[in-house]
């Protein structure tokens, strides 16, 4: 291996900042021979992409990206486009780097996941992916609980079609499943809300950018998410992920740190697995976050578990070396010590309002003046082609050509004159998109369920819908209850963090289907994984179980508790006896 060439020593030609760039950059080098590029070059086929274990300890999955580098097998692609063949095994996990999932056994054919950072979608590329999904789908597009899209269904003939399309207005699918960092997440009403601290549009754009033409970032020991919150209303959620940044004032101190915003860094969140990330103890600049972002993803790249896949996400790296090991790991990878400030310190402000509740379905006003942003709710995430061609038209004629997506499977229209949010309500809803907020309906998220993943026990977006119809008739709600549909263990839909969690399996019914229900989890000032009270509750029960439950908390609630407040107040016996009882 060739050796590296020392770094320049910074010189009164460089300024204070690309000094900095330039220790960081040659450091990156150094620690993970990294090296960036354009993707369309990408590693020789049959090169190892990472150094590590031996082949003989490594996972499968491993030892499948080490024969072959996932970039590599668009050739068979292609070739599989020809004879419309089904994919191989090993094909089936490499095309997962173009975003493809191979849905047999539950339908031939292939999901395709797209990269939309931030959840900030343009009305020309809304109008696109409705034209892919008539032209070469089912013509359904779903919204996930990442801000993004998928389509689905694509026959391995139209395949390469698809991703081209994609590309050609200006969107991705690389490295949206497997082994890679996810979509980002972030506030959906970033650079609008009147009550953000920062606008994080720049600084996820930035990283979306470093991951798209990175190679390096292409051979993770596992998954990855990644979310920004900058202060807003409207939550990123960021606590669920392996990174979550939080925006934080630091008023005047004489702790000798500059006054000003920064970020808080949470690590190692994995609701599926009953962990909410945990804080770090530092603050961060924000023109520095990306860097320590950067250095976080390398620690992970270079102690992650690539022979275990149950123990290979970054929660693990951290539950290994604990809080300060990744510190001094991570410090090692920047070149600039890391601010350390306990979560609870006086010298940070408090935020004043709650983050909770569903403030992204309605009409909310903007920080820039005479605006406002149309926040439409989409039952459990699915549109049809002829909705997103019309969502276009919407967002062209009555905001500025953009839409916004949210963690909770609905839409945002941002940029709306004040005297036309009336009319762009009145359209959506035409649309079956409607646009008041609902302490039910509004709270209701599903995976995709067992149409299309052969994960899933459960039809959970089919239910969901009958659940919420049926709910909706018989339950009146003054408080917001969230209600999570996932179909397996993996919770794609959250459960755990849902103020009621329904977890898909068999059972004995008509139907075959139903549901472990838990209760009282939550997110940012209520995090809270959720506890299971019932097991097993058969689809055909439980509308009747769901109204019996809701009903005992507004008889038994203190004054106006919310569901989440009045669940962790009482034990899992208490509740059941309660959720029993009520008439």
């Amino acid at each position: 291996m060739t050796a590296l060439a020392a770094p320049p020593s910074p010189g009164k030609d460089f300024s204070p900042e690309q000094q900095r760039y330039l220790e960081g950059f040659f450091a990156g080098i150094s620690a993970g021979g990294v090296s960036f590029g354009d993707l369309s070059s990408a590693p020789a086929a049959k090169a190892p992409i990472s150094e590590g274990p031996s082949l003989d300890d490594l996972t499968k999955e491993e030892r499948i990206k080490r024969e072959l580098h996932p970039f590599d097998a668009i050739e068979q692609l292609v070739m599989d486009a020809r004879w419309n063949a089904k994919p191989e095994p090993e094909s089936v996990f490499r095309y997962k780097w173009n975003g493809l999932f191979w849905l047999n056994p539950v339908k031939d054919g292939y999901m395709c996941r797209l990269r939309i950072p931030g959840g900030v979608v343009k009305s020309y590329q809304l109008r696109e992916l409705a034209s892919i999904a008539s032209d070469l789908t089912t013509g359904y597009i779903q919204i996930t609980t990442r801000n993004n899209f998928q389509i689905r269904l694509i026959e391995p003939k139209n395949c390469p079609e698809v991703l081209r399309r994609i590309q050609s207005c200006g969107l991705h699918s690389k490295g949206a499943g497997a082994d890679n960092i996810r979509n980002i997440t972030m506030n959906p009403c970033a650079g609008y809300d009147p009550h953000e601290l920062i606008d994080v549009r720049p600084l996820v754009n930035e990283l979306a950018t470093l991951i798209i033409a990175s190679k390096e970032f292409y051979d993770l020991p596992r998954k990855f998410n990644i979310a920004y919150d900058g202060g807003g209303l409207i939550s990123a959620v960021e606590d669920t992920n392996d990174i979550g940044a939080s925006a934080v004032r630091i008023l005047e101190n004489g702790d000798s740190i500059e006054p000003g915003i920064y970020f808080r860094i949470a690590l190692g969140g994995v609701t599926g697995h009953q962990t909410f990330a945990s804080d770090w103890g530092v603050i961060v600049k924000p023109e520095q976050l990306n860097d320590v972002m950067v250095a976080l993803l390398r620690v992970f790249i270079k102690h992650g578990d690539r022979t275990n896949r149950k123990k290979a996400r970054f929660k693990y790296v951290v539950e290994g070396m604990g809080l300060e090991g990744v510190l001094a790991e991570t410090e090692k990878l920047l070149p600039f010590k890391l601010t350390r400030l306990a979560p609870t310190s006086p010298i940070q402000e408090m935020r004043s309002f709650s983050q909770q509740g569903h403030s992204h379905v309605g009409t909310y006003p903007q920080k820039q003046e005479g605006l406002v942003y149309v926040g439409a709710s989409v039952p459990v995430g699915q549109l049809t082609a002829r909705q997103l061609d019309r969502i276009a038209d919407l967002a062209d004629s009555y905001g500025s050509g953009e839409v916004r997506l949210t963690v909770w499977q609905n839409l945002i229209i941002p940029n709306v004159k004040a005297a036309y949010a009336a009319t762009l309500a009145k359209s959506l809803r035409k649309l079956g998109l409607p646009c008041e907020q609902s302490n039910l309906k509004s709270g209701f998220v599903a995976c995709t369920g067992n149409r299309y993943c052969k994960f899933a026990a459960t039809d959970t977006k089919g239910h969901a819908i009958a659940i919420m119809e049926y709910l909706d008739k018989r339950v009146k709600l003054d408080r917001p209850v969230n209600i999570h549909f996932t179909g397996c263990a993996h919770s794609c839909a959250q459960h755990f963090m849902g103020d009621i969690g329904l977890l898909g399996t068999k059972v004995k019914s008509e139907s075959g289907e139903g549901y472990h229900i838990t209760v009282g989890g939550g997110f940012g000032e209520n995090r809270k994984i959720g506890r299971q009270i019932f097991s097993g509750v058969p689809f055909e029960s439980l509308g009747s179980t769901l109204e019996t439950m809701l009903k005992g908390y507004q008889q038994k609630r203190e004054a106006d508790e919310s569901f989440h407040s009045f669940c962790n107040r009482h034990t899992v016996g208490q509740l059941q006896e309660i959720f029993c009882e009520a008439v």
